[in-house]
């Protein structure tokens, strides 16, 4: 299992590597001028040359990268060109968005999903098999855009001033401050990194609320996320729930399973002790890829539910063009989508024990 792990560990570097060479390449060939577009009408050749000599924009491609993957190793991924603002603040401020939502969409996608696709397997050919295999079509059929509005018509006119009202937009009410972390433990003069990471912790609201036992807190920020989670997590599970279906279906007239049932094992029971745990390796393929379609839907829903996250920061910044946060974000991304994979790997070795035999 070590020697598993290692393995796959190491063979992520190069593709994290690769990741680095591509978004910075990628973000060079982007057309306009990162000076026009930060300070407009105050543009004009010296400017645009100071500019560019203190962002380093003028030095060949080969010492730019150099330069960027320097700071890379060291933590530093730069200042936004718009604003100055360190990338690693905006990081701190804007990720923790973008992961809790990520998290509760994918959440409900693999709850919801595995069931639908368990009853439907388990029922097949029945009424059961066929309304939840039609909500899995009409799930990836609507778009998030669509359905996130749709979501917000009902849940905040429609039934508006009813226990079901949900907010449409923001991620707290008007008013309610979250207590950071530190001070709440008594930290208040805790600095450096472990003043960032327990920052960045804090501003995953409900996560902040268990951590400062703020029921509060938590009621407020959960119910702001319900309405962008479900439409960011629809799709994906759709997607779970019909290939938990053909993948059960697919272990279900397997040898052992007809064996399990001539001992006289019952339906249930077959089910959830010998067909699920063998059916499980696609599904967790799917989980695993969901999350990068998560991170990225999470332009539209945030844009639509009024939150500022990863999406709408490099929707900003590519319309900006902010080189320095694209880079930065999209690097932070690609690195978690990369560890994400690698625990799926690593979770195939737990699910089929032939896999540490490879």
């Amino acid at each position: 299992m070590i020697r598993f792990i290692i393995r796959r560990l190491l063979l992520s570097i190069p593709v994290v590597l690769g990741v680095v060479v591509i978004v910075f390449l990628l973000i060079r060939v982007v057309p306009g001028d990162p000076c026009q577009a930060a300070l407009q009408e105050k543009a004009n050749p010296t400017t645009c040359f100071a500019f560019r000599e203190r962002f380093g924009l003028n030095e060949a491609l080969p010492i730019q990268f150099v330069i960027y993957f320097r700071d890379l190793l060291s933590g530093n991924l730069g200042e936004s060109i718009r604003t100055g603002q360190p990338v690693t603040e905006i990081l701190v401020q804007r990720m923790p968005t973008t992961i809790e939502l990520t998290f509760y969409a994918l959440v409900f996608a693999v709850v919801v999903g595995m069931t639908l696709g368990i009853v439907s397997a388990y029922r097949r050919n029945s009424s059961a098999d066929v309304t939840t295999m039609m909500v899995a079509n009409l799930g990836v059929s609507v778009p998030v855009f669509v359905l996130g509005l749709f979501l917000a018509f009902v849940f905040a006119v429609l039934l508006k001033d009813t226990p079901f009202a949900l907010p449409p937009t923001g991620r707290l009410t008007a008013g309610t401050i979250p207590t950071p972390i530190y001070e709440a433990w008594g930290l208040k003069d805790l600095q450096g990194p472990p003043q960032t990471i327990l920052e960045f912790i804090g501003n995953m609201y409900t996560v902040n609320a268990v951590l400062t036992l703020n029921s509060q807190l938590f009621i407020d920020s959960a119910r702001h996320l319900i309405l962008p989670a479900i439409a960011l997590g629809t799709i994906p599970m759709a997607i779970i729930a019909r290939m938990t279906r053909s993948s059960l279906l697919e272990v279900l007239g397997q040898d052992y399973i007809r064996t399990a049932r001539a001992k006289g094992m019952s339906p249930r029971l077959v089910m959830f002790r010998h067909a699920l745990r063998n059916a499980l390796l696609p599904v967790v393929t799917v989980i695993g890829l969901s999350i990068g379609a998560l991170l990225s839907g999470a332009v539209l829903t945030e844009t639509i539910f009024g939150l500022t996250g990863v999406g709408k920061t490099i929707f900003e910044s590519i319309t900006g063009r902010d080189y320095i946060v694209i880079q930065g974000f999209a690097v932070i991304v690609a690195i978690i989508y990369v560890m994400v994979n690698l625990i799926v790997d690593i979770s195939y070795a737990f699910l089929d024990p032939r896999v540490r035999l490879s």
